[in-house]
Order: structure tokens, then sequence, then C-alpha cells
């Protein structure tokens, strides 16, 4: 339960996953509360990436339980986990270089009636209805994260910090009530990554969705997130408000010191 009395949209209880001989997440425990922000640091090969995969299906834990809106997921698959509304981006965006964005995000929601070839032709009246409303609802998407004007630019024209806002309206378009953000800020200058902020902040309070972030750029995640957890070696260091993570000597140590590099 959160401080509210609430029961967190996810939690983690003991995961393990090793490759070989390596411990890439030992044991990790965690909860992550219900329209939140909640960030997730380390340094380099502390495992944060691959608890994502982890829990997002990408990956198959070694042992341990995963639990989403109280259901377990972990054994699920990324496709069955996307389906129950969790969502995970990635490190390097995965958008459609040589499609408009427009056309990325008119992709994304699944079972359009236009991809069977026997309704375009029998029942047109209907593909065209639907593909009406998901361009309107791409167009929405599109202008809750300032990139309508470029809905006509090829993905791969645009900047970073645009990438990022892309991806977040691609994944805006599959309502997700859980969206995994791995290294938002990754890429992305320091203007572009305080607008990524505001809209992130925005996605939270007026939709209600959850996040939860890994992030390297210090500013970003102390700016957005709280609480924040700490992993080092593939453990769960500590977890706490930007004030208390910020002068938390085993913190500065991981970090200052050398840690999991």
């Amino acid at each position: 339960m959160d401080g509210n009395g609430n029961s967190p949209i996810l939690s983690v209880r003991n995961v393990r996953k090793y490759f070989g001989g390596i411990k890439a997440v030992d044991g990790v425990s965690l909860d992550v509360a219900s329209q939140r922000i909640t960030g997730l640091i380390g340094p380099n090969g502390a495992g944060k990436t691959t608890l994502f995969n982890v829990i997002s299906g990408l990956y198959k834990a070694d042992a341990g339980e995963i639990y989403f809106k109280g259901e377990r997921i972990d054994g699920l698959s990324l496709h069955q986990t996307f389906q129950k509304g969790l969502c995970r981006t990635f490190q390097i965006s995965r958008e459609l270089k040589l499609m408009t964005v427009l056309e990325n995000l008119m992709l994304v929601p699944p079972g359009q009636e236009g991809e069977n070839l026997w309704k375009t032709w029998f029942i047109p009246l209907r593909v065209r209805r639907q593909e009406s409303e998901i361009r309107e609802k791409a167009l929405q998407a599109l202008d809750s994260v300032g990139l309508l004007h470029l809905k006509d630019e090829y993905a791969g024209n645009l900047s970073g910090g645009q990438k990022r806002l892309l991806e977040l309206a691609r994944t805006m378009m599959a309502e997700p009530e859980l969206i995994l953000f791995d290294e938002p800020g990754a890429g992305v200058n320091p203007s572009e990554r305080r607008v990524l902020a505001e809209h992130i902040r925005r996605l939270v309070s007026e939709q209600g969705v959850t996040v939860f972030l890994i992030g390297h750029e210090m500013e970003l995640v102390m700016d957005v997130c709280d609480p924040i957890i700490v992993m080092d070696r593939g453990k769960k260091l500590t977890e706490g408000s930007p004030e208390e993570i910020g002068r938390d000597p085993r913190v500065l140590e991981i970090y200052l010191g050398g840690g999991s590099q």
C-alpha cells in the first residue's frame, strides 16, 4: 500500500534474471504507485534495462513474481503485457523513418479493418469510418505532445527530442495504464528535455497514466520523479524522494566512486 492506502499498480517480488554466471537482476522487490512518476536509476550494468525487459515480458524471469493491477504477469509475452495496458519504450527510438509522423501513429491500433482485404472490398464505409477515427485520435495525440505541426514530416527527419515525443504519442495511441520509459532523455538536448519532462507530467496529471522510467540524466529524473529507486549490481540499493536520494552517501558513492561501471 502507498501512503494513501492504495494498492500499487505494479509489484515486483524477489525477481531474478541471470545470464550464465552474471546476476543481471538479483532478487529485486519494488512497488510502483498508480498515477505517479517513479524513477529508476543506477550506474551502467546495474540491471535497470534488464528489469524492464523482464517486467514487460521481453525476457522471462528465472525466479520471482510480478503483479500488474493485482494480476500475476511474469511468464507473459511482451505482446500479452501490452494487451493488458503495460507499454514499454526502448532506449533507442524505433520510429518508422520513411513514414510520416502521422502515419507512425496510425499504425499503432491493432486489428484495423483496413488490414483485411476482404473488408476493404465489401464494407468500405466501415473501413473508412474506422480510419477516420484513428486519424483523429492520432492528431489529438500529436497535438498533446506539440508535434501536430510536423504531422506530414518524415519521422526520420525529427530531432532527438522530437523522436522521444513521437514515441510518447505512439504510446498514447495504445491507451496504456503503465508506461515503462527507458531513457527518455537519451540524445535529447536540455531545452528539448524540459519540453519532454512537461509532457510526461501532463500525461500523468491529465490522463491518469502511471510512468516508471529509467534515467541517466539526473536533472530530468530529479525534476519529474518521486519516488526514485536506485539499483546497483543487480540489486535494489535504496528508494526515496529526490531530496533523500540526492544526499544518500551510498548513491553518491556509486556515481562518484565507480559503482557498477
